[in-house]
């Protein structure tokens, strides 16, 4: 008789569901025969890889026979830089996403409790119940973080708050101000993880604001990562940036060599193309604005954004208009796992992709009607 293994795991693994990504276009092409698809799913950059990163990465093809550095040493040197901090104030991962597990990991047991919001990355929820610990969740406010409301959620066993800024998938945003007040809130000792995956997409002014904070609030964590405005999805690379006290005790935890060699030299490629850049920004706010006014053309709500995609309500059951849209060869994201059932989520894309989105869904909203 076979052992039941999930009885072994953790008691907070066992009722685990995975993370399930957005859907691959190879996965539909074998659905449904489709070859000409648009994948508007996962908040990747439309303009593809940054040439200086892929010059980068197809001179260090060379050394991949040799470990990565484990360190970091020139990645690590080259954002401190970037970024007007100190080189130990920094901590990478496997896409920020690996950053956010070993904050869990160091800081989170099943005695604890952690609090983040509804409708906010569903990683969190993920990670702090696979480590045991209380999840505090707290009602949504128009959609994204109700601050005030969070602070007094804390729990005198509270460890962790996460708040993510521009929020995925709602694409809320509260401004530096809004933070720092947030901030005066919260005890010494409850760490407030800054989630800003898609920091880049506001102006620079507002992405270094955040940094000036950690000279205030010891207890600050800020993730960020290099898959979103830099394009390097596919390479895993993301980084957390706090006090050295709390930087010095995930770096205990951190797996070796999790940045891949090809990784670490497209990041510090990318950071020296402002131009890349430039133009991913730009497209984004052109592209956002294509979407807010051909959804709103076609009678949708929208949650306005400031990431680098929209979330509309549907008016119905989204899966139904998700399915309709693949057929189409239209991928996007359903969000009823966010507490979101009529919603979808797109991505924005080049000025093609964006018009082949609008016209799939004006074709499927059309065909709903003439059937309804």
């Amino acid at each position: 008789m076979s052992c039941d293994f999930t009885a072994l795991a953790k008691s907070g693994i066992q009722t685990l569901k995975p993370y399930v990504p957005g859907k691959p276009e190879a996965e539909l092409a074998r659905e449904l025969g489709i070859s000409d698809i648009v994948k508007l799913a996962s908040n990747e950059n439309p303009l593809g890889i940054s040439p200086k990163a892929l010059e980068a990465i197809q001179a260090e093809q060379i050394n991949l026979t040799r470990y990565p550095d484990g360190s970091h040493f020139l990645l690590q040197q080259k954002l401190a830089a970037h970024l007007d901090i100190k080189a130990n104030q920094l901590v990478f991962g496997n896409g920020s996403n690996d950053v956010l597990d070993l904050i869990g990991h160091c800081f989170l047991t099943p005695d604890v409790s952690a609090v983040f919001s509804e409708h906010a990355f569903i990683v969190y929820p993920l990670m702090v119940k696979a480590q045991g610990a209380e999840a505090i969740v707290v009602p949504a406010k128009d959609y994204g973080h109700d601050l005030d409301a969070m602070a007094n959620a804390i729990k005198p066993n509270t460890r962790i708050i996460f708040v993510a800024n521009p929020n995925n998938p709602t694409g809320t945003y509260h401004s530096i101000d809004a933070i720092e007040a947030f901030l005066s809130r919260v005890r010494e000792d409850v760490l407030v993880v800054l989630d800003e995956a898609y920091i880049e997409y506001q102006p620079e002014a507002i992405s270094k604001q955040s940094i000036e904070l950690l000279a205030r609030y010891s207890n600050l964590i800020i993730t960020r990562t290099f898959s979103k405005a830099y394009g390097l999805a596919g390479l895993r690379v993301g980084y957390g940036i706090a006090s050295e006290s709390i930087i010095g005790v995930m770096q205990k935890a951190r797996a070796p060599f999790n940045v891949n060699s090809l990784a670490q030299a497209a990041a510090i490629a990318v950071l020296d193309d402002a131009d890349y850049l430039r133009r991913t920004i730009a497209c984004n706010q052109q592209g956002m604005q294509q979407l807010s006014d051909g959804l709103l053309a076609l009678g949708f709500s929208i949650i306005p954004s400031k990431g680098n995609f929209i979330t509309f309500d549907t008016g119905t059951d989204a899966m139904s208009v998700y399915q309709a849209l693949l057929h189409e060869g239209v991928i996007l994201r359903p969000v009823g796992v966010y507490g979101l059932p009529n919603h979808l989520r797109v991505t924005i894309g080049t000025d093609e992709e964006n018009t082949r989105f609008l016209d799939a869904l004006k074709k499927v909203t059309k065909e709903k009607v003439v059937k309804d």
